[in-house]
């Protein structure tokens, strides 16, 4: 997996690279079609970078990849679900500020 990057997750690949993770997850789940997925994307790219030792960032497509939407409930988008343990520790519906998703991220690392 790239280091300091965001990483794409399918529903394949979820449980093995999220779930079995050994540090906590960070996945954005998006659409292309959505725009205020597409104004969080530059934050979410950051926050991977600045946690990169720290935190899995990854964005799952909700259209291309259902299942795992559809386990975790996401009903809008965009909706940052923080993984710790394999388990939801934190959900942020809609577009928030770097600030408030560090503080977040922060509190459980």
């Amino acid at each position: 997996m790239a280091v300091g990057k965001v990483v794409p997750i399918s529903d394949e690949e979820f449980e093995s690279s999220i779930i079995g993770s050994s540090k906590p997850a960070l996945v954005d789940f998006w659409a292309e079609w959505c725009q205020p997925c597409k104004m969080l994307a530059p934050t979410v790219e950051e926050l991977a970078q600045e946690y990169e030792d720290r935190l899995l960032v990854g964005k799952l497509n909700v259209d291309d990849n259902p299942s795992t939407a559809t386990k975790f409930g996401i009903r809008g988008i965009p909706t940052l679900l923080l993984f710790k343990n394999g388990k939801v520790v934190q959900q942020m519906v809609g577009v928030k500020s770097k600030a408030e998703i560090k503080k977040v991220i922060d509190e459980n690392l």
